[in-house]
């Protein structure tokens, strides 16, 4: 008997929008080398894996190319909503590394670092809108990937962004949870506000809620299940 495995398209109510990530809900453990396989087979930004436990469940998640450490993860449901909360991942201004504003075809008005990425911010939505980096060039610099990021100026949000990972065999992720753990923080500092509405420009495209509070960002999102099938390659 195969394993169920479903699909799930993450910051969005419209099918085919926002982040599309499989689940797969395992009746216990699997190797790490199993888990990286399906992840390539399903070529999705994420693949997780969970296993149900007494409080809760375990949970592995995979890029096309690595894991993702997630650490512990809770959230809350809201009416359509779904919260997660997170750390924060302030950002430090760090120098633009060599060959940023190469590799991003346009010019930072600021740039800094956090463990995981750089951040980017640029002039206006329409640049972060029109970007279109060289993949190869940003794979080369030394972190997770490069957040991109400036004010909104369209459709009621406070802020747009977009995130390139190369590095975790990612060229363009649709909608990043972790990019707004900086992004929230960033952005509390000049709007002077706590809670903000976000979207990702990505081509898909993915609206987030991010609430910053205290060392804590809760990010909200609402999902649409647009797949589901049988894995019976196990």
């Amino acid at each position: 008997m195969g394993l169920t495995i479903t699909q799930v398209d993450a910051f969005t109510e419209t099918p085919f929008a926002g982040n599309p990530a499989a689940v797969c809900l395992l009746p216990a453990p699997r190797d790490e080398g199993w888990m990286q396989s399906v992840a390539r087979e399903m070529n999705l930004s994420e693949t997780a894996f969970l296993v149900r436990q007494a409080d809760g469940f375990a949970l592995r998640w995979f890029t096309p190319a690595v894991e993702v450490k997630s650490g512990l993860l809770t959230g809350d449901r809201a009416g359509e909503w779904i919260e997660l909360d997170f750390p924060a991942k302030r950002e430090e201004p760090a120098p633009a590394p060599a060959g940023l504003a190469e590799a991003l075809g346009t010019a930072a008005k600021y740039v800094g670092k956090n463990q995981f990425d750089y951040l980017v911010e640029v002039d206006s939505e329409e640049t972060v809108r029109r970007l279109a980096p060289n993949h190869t060039m940003l794979a080369a610099l030394p972190v997770r990937g490069v957040i991109v990021t400036s004010r909104a100026d369209s459709g009621g949000y406070d802020f747009v962004s977009r995130f390139f990972a190369p590095g975790s065999g990612i060229a363009e992720d649709p909608v990043t949870g972790s990019a707004h753990c900086a992004l929230g923080p960033f952005w509390q500092a000049r709007l002077g506000k706590s809670d903000l509405l976000a979207y990702q420009a990505s081509p898909r495209g993915g609206i987030v809620r991010v609430r910053v509070v205290g060392d804590r960002v809760k990010l909200g999102g609402k999902a649409v299940t647009v797949l589901r099938g049988e894995l019976i390659a196990s």
